[in-house]
């Protein structure tokens, strides 16, 4: 029996994560740690509200088996490249370091497709900042999941990305584009589990395929 971390529960994925994970008969605890109450009760379920700019104030309950992390915003939420860099990185790095002090063995990293440190475009970038941030951490497993976009039962209106997903279910039909295929929130949650339950030692990154593949669809 495993306990679970999640960061960035309150978040699409977070969200099917978290239900998937309380419904799992190999996670006996959930902790998950948010600015927002998830409004679920459960008794696998430990919930903490916290601030992410007070780390040194609950970094000491960053203890289990798994961290999972989800977390991540867009420029327009956030406002700013600055507050976008903040939460994307620089907060799921910090929780990331201080579980790894504590002892956990396994990371299960929410990114992109197409996530690299040296892309032109600012959230490719970012994205790959993390994941080689987090690569050098010392945990003995690290899943990285890079999924396209993302569909689901979102509570913010993104008109430009219901556009996109439109556009590129239309590609994906002649066989266009479907390195950036549109996926399930549920299936990128269930491809995060079933990554971090096989296990292995190292980093290792799984493209969209790979995704699909670990979900079993």
């Amino acid at each position: 029996m495993y306990t679970a971390i999640v960061i960035g529960s309150t978040g699409l994925v977070g969200k099917a994560l978290v239900q998937q994970l309380l419904a799992h008969d190999t996670f006996d605890v959930v902790k998950t740690f948010s600015r927002r109450s998830l409004q679920l009760q459960h008794p696998k379920l430990q919930e903490h509200l916290i601030h992410f700019d007070a780390l040194n104030e609950w970094q000491h309950l960053l203890t289990g088996d798994v961290l999972f992390i989800t977390m991540g915003t867009t420029i327009k939420q956030a406002g700013s490249q600055k507050a976008q860099y903040l939460i994307d990185v620089t907060y799921p790095y910090e929780v990331a370091k201080a579980a790894a002090s504590n002892g956990v063995t396994t990371l299960s990293l929410l990114t992109s497709a197409g996530a690299n440190a040296q892309s032109r475009m600012f959230y490719l970038r970012i994205k790959g900042e993390l994941e080689a941030k987090c690569s050098q951490l010392p945990f003995t497993q690290i899943d990285i999941i890079q999924p396209g976009s993302l569909t689901g039962p979102r509570a913010d209106k993104r008109l430009g990305e219901r556009w996109s997903i439109a556009i590129l279910h239309f590609l994906n039909a002649f066989g266009i584009a479907t390195a950036y295929r549109p996926i399930a929130d549920v299936t990128v949650a269930k491809a995060m589990i079933n990554a971090a339950l096989v296990k292995h030692t190292g980093v290792a990154r799984f493209a969209l395929k790979e995704v699909f593949a670990l979900a079993g669809k």
